[in-house]
């Protein structure tokens, strides 16, 4: 792991959710200096930036990480430009979006839980310790299941739910970057040696080249933090 910063190190283990974009490789860098055996789990859920899985499997091998991507039935998410090819994905809407608080489109229903979900089993299956995932709750779009309530109430539902979770000693939930903006956390993982140019961040992707829209939120978001990280 190039030019990341050591510290003392769990002996136990924990996963990361690696979608492949900024927030969750800087997840990935910070598992690595905290825990001995690291897995990350990625998702083929048929979102129509599958392309991000590429920077997943990449980011992955860069650490040693022990990588699954998990397939999710094609069509299973309703109501999302993310997964529907027939729904516009925002442009250039980012303000907007901010400003009404409002619910964009690239939305995708019940991901987070479901994604936790494959993550809890996942982990209490192989004793895990933790739980990363990159949620933020400052440069984010609105989803809800991106706030620090929603983070606590998973929490709460495993130590109800989980047989880790009754015996007094559940899997952890941790979600490191939720009170940092997009710049906040590019510079943590400037310290930590995050590759940046191997992430992918794009809610709209060309579908022949893969090159990155520019103009989406996901853009926009990357684009501000890294020319403001750069200064």
């Amino acid at each position: 792991m190039p030019n990341a910063k050591k510290i003392s190190k769990s002996p136990s283990s924990t996963v990361v959710l690696l979608s492949g974009g900024l927030d969750s490789a800087t997840c990935l860098y910070l598992a690595m200096n905290d825990y001995e055996k690291v897995y990350a789990l990625s998702f083929n859920y048929g979102q129509r930036h599958k392309v991000e899985l590429r920077s997943a499997k990449k980011l992955a091998k860069l650490v040693g990480a022990e990588h699954y991507i998990a397939k999710i039935q094609t069509g299973l998410f309703q109501g999302s430009s993310l997964t529907d090819p027939k729904i516009k994905v925002p442009k250039n809407a980012l303000k907007k979006h901010l400003d009404k608080k409002e619910i964009p489109n690239t939305y995708v229903p019940g991901r987070n839980i479901l994604f936790l979900s494959y993550a809890l089993s996942f982990a209490e299956s192989r004793n895990c310790e933790s739980i990363y995932i990159g949620v933020n709750a400052l440069d984010y779009s609105g989803y809800p299941d991106c706030r620090p309530d929603f983070i606590r109430a998973y929490q709460s539902m495993i130590g109800k739910g989980t047989k880790a979770g009754v015996e007094g000693q559940p899997v952890r939930l941790l979600a490191p970057l939720m009170k940092l903006g997009k710049t906040e956390i590019v510079q943590l993982g400037n310290s930590l040696g995050v590759p940046y140019e191997h992430t992918f961040s794009c809610y709209d992707p060309d579908p022949k080249t893969g090159k990155a829209c520019g103009k989406c939120d996901s853009c926009i978001l990357r684009k501000k933090a890294l020319s403001v990280s750069l200064k």
